[in-house]
């Protein structure tokens, strides 16, 4: 069964109603106490009867709509629709009426603690914004679409987690730390997983990712290492490159003639300076070049 819009009256025009019925069955009960003939009585009473379960079903009918709510009908247990819009309405008398809430809201799932693509322990939390957009499926879809969307949630991190590592330096594959890539999965996710409860995911995105604590110290020095090897590897690539300028340029102009044996040194001289991780210390030499 599909969302479908309930039968209602506006209602102020049924309180007009209901005001007329009390007069009728003041007016009738003032008859009935002037001391009217047999049948007069009879039929005065009949007629205050009718008034008076009339006027019980009219009171039975008004509800109050906030804004950003709806009103789901149901007549002795059936539904008959749902009430969107925010006023002072009638419905169907003897209805029962479950108030849902259309706001957005937004929650923080639990740190949870899962082992990522790589296998190693990581705690991840998100946080999800949501709205109720079929008040049908929310109502009777699941029993509580509030604990249906935490679960899912929850749910639908863990995979995530499980399913990328922590950090990668291949390019082509996505981490947990690229925050626009996993917000956009997740919120695919957790879209197709609460669909069928009426809600609709408006965001989800990561606010807690951190190694577990037994390993975050080993993971940290890890990073270290592999930034150090990174800068490392950077300043050879580049010292190699200015190593080769300067013989290229020592050629060309003839500043000096070396043979291989003395560009052998040169370059290693070069390169311990240039890659050195401490200033280098000049030493002049005052004799000849190949003495």
């Amino acid at each position: 069964m599909e969302l479908r819009r309930a039968f209602r009256l506006n209602g102020f025009l049924m309180l007009g109603v209901f005001v007329l019925l009390v007069i009728g069955i003041v007016v009738e009960s003032h008859a009935l106490s002037t001391g009217a003939d047999g049948a007069a009585r009879t039929v005065i009473g009949v007629t205050m009867a009718a008034t008076i379960l009339a006027a019980v079903l009219a009171a039975s009918g008004f509800i109050t709509v906030n804004p950003n709510q709806a009103k789901v009908i149901q007549f002795f247990g059936r539904y008959i629709g749902s009430v969107n819009e925010a006023g002072f309405h009638w419905v169907t008398p003897l209805s029962s009426r479950r108030g849902i809430s259309l706001r957005i809201r937004n929650f923080e799932t639990q740190k949870l603690k899962v082992n990522d693509l790589d296998g190693n322990p990581v705690e991840i939390a998100a946080v999800v914004v949501y709205q109720v957009v079929d008040s049908y499926k929310a109502a009777f879809a699941v029993d509580d679409y509030e604990d249906f969307v935490r679960t899912q949630s929850e749910t639908a991190v863990r995979h995530l987690a499980t399913t990328h590592p922590y950090q990668t330096d291949d390019s082509s594959t996505s981490s947990l730390r690229d925050g626009a890539e996993v917000a956009g999965e997740l919120t695919t996710e957790l879209r197709a997983r609460t669909e069928l409860a009426g809600i609709e995911i408006i965001e989800a995105r990561i606010t807690h990712l951190a190694y577990a604590p037994e390993i975050a110290q080993a993971m940290l020095v890890r990073q270290q290492a592999a930034q150090v090897v990174a800068a490392r590897s950077r300043i050879v690539e580049g010292a190699v490159g200015m190593v080769g300028m300067a013989l290229d340029r020592l050629a060309e102009q003839g500043v000096v003639d070396l043979d291989e044996e003395r560009k052998a040194a040169m370059v290693s001289n070069l390169l311990v300076v240039l890659c050195g991780d401490r200033s280098a210390a000049p030493v002049v030499n005052a004799g000849t070049l190949y003495a």
